[in-house]
């Protein structure tokens, strides 16, 4: 009843941090970095370690320790933020977390730039280095080169998605990518006020009016208030099937879509992975593509124009007949599809979206 506001702020935000986090700091160095990438965020690449129970006490007790630490420099009010942000999983409008950028934090055998021992605390226990994430363009520290103050607030970077190298073999699937869709005859040719328009679709059917992005950055959802941008559950959709249901359930948050000096960026702001295809994401020699699945907190660049403008038709006289559509996107939600799936196109995954580029 004494409890002042202040340390129940800090007794929630201790509670609600990733799974994994003591063990991941209890381990000898590079014990952990074997299950770096074994899945998603938010600890589900992480096995349970191989530490003694008085190991693992020890390492929470460190681990502890050095979050209290931190959050003591935080005020009040950025404490409310920091809560808001973990508890709502990115998915609510946080403020930057602006800390000195100078100064380190050791935990265990590995020193931390701060940004990276929050993201470990809060979203990925097994994260080893700056390298491995990316601010998101909502942060104040977003293209800034040497900033003196730097944002921590761990929803405000996205974790980089590794291309599978070899490919795995469920990612697959024929160039079906040349075949035109209803949404590439429906673009007004004349029109270049967006930079891209976006199609929803569920299963072979387009659902709603074509979306034309004029924003550098779009989020794409189902439920409101989940984002300023394309609502998808505002649109009518007359499919009543279990599976289309059940995967427009779980799209929740969704995807944001940034255009970016390098390309255009997809973040996964959902709970469940995305799946999507890209021509410039793969070898453009290949008449196979890959189907990239990105797990819930990473990005990936989606589409890069300087590869695109490079890429040519191809030759033979089978392809001519085709428009050539390298300038398209394809993202399904929850479901994905290729050679291992029941899914051979995308056609027959039950909610997915159709992002087209204007090539001028």
């Amino acid at each position: 009843m004494f409890r002042t506001k202040r340390s129940l702020l800090v007794r929630r935000l201790w509670r609600s941090r990733a799974p994994g986090g003591e063990e991941e700091a209890g381990e000898p160095g590079g014990a952990a970095e074997g299950r770096a990438h074994a899945g998603g965020g938010g600890g589900r690449g992480c096995c349970p370690g191989k530490v003694g129970r008085g190991g693992r006490g020890a390492a929470e007790a460190e681990l502890k320790a050095l979050t209290h630490a931190v959050l003591k420099r935080l005020k009040e009010r950025q404490l409310e933020g920091l809560l808001h942000a973990v508890e709502s999983r990115g998915g609510a409008r946080t403020p930057c977390l602006l800390l000195p950028a100078k100064g380190d934090s050791r935990l265990g055998q590995h020193w931390y730039p701060l940004p990276v021992l929050l993201c470990k605390v809060f979203r990925w226990p097994d994260l080893r280095h700056c390298s491995e994430v990316k601010r998101l363009c909502c942060c104040e520290s977003y293209g800034k080169a040497h900033p003196e103050l730097v944002c921590c607030n761990p929803h405000h970077l996205s974790r980089l998605c590794e291309l599978e190298s070899p490919p795995p073999p469920y990612s697959r699937y024929p160039m079906d990518f040349l075949k035109p869709t209803d949404s590439q005859v429906l673009q007004e040719p004349g029109d270049r006020s967006h930079w891209c328009v976006v199609a929803y679709w569920e299963e072979k059917t387009r659902v709603g009016r074509l979306y034309s992005v004029q924003e550098p950055s779009l989020d794409i959802f189902y439920d409101l208030p989940q984002g300023n941008g394309f609502c998808l559950g505002q649109l009518n959709s007359d499919n009543k099937s279990q599976l289309v249901q059940k995967v427009r359930s779980k799209i929740g948050y969704g995807i944001q879509l940034t255009k970016e000096v390098d390309g255009v960026w997809v973040y996964n702001r959902s709970s469940y992975p995305i799946f999507i295809k890209s021509a410039t994401l793969d070898n453009p020699d290949s008449r196979t593509l890959l189907v990239h699945k990105v797990f819930p907190g990473f990005s990936i660049k989606a589409f890069d124009y300087e590869k695109a403008y490079s890429l040519q038709r191809p030759n033979d006289h089978e392809f001519m007949q085709q428009p050539w559509t390298g300038f398209t996107v394809q993202i399904s939600f929850v479901k994905g599809w290729g050679q291992c799936y029941t899914r051979q196109f995308i056609s027959s995954c039950p909610c997915w979206l159709e992002v087209i580029f204007n090539n001028r």
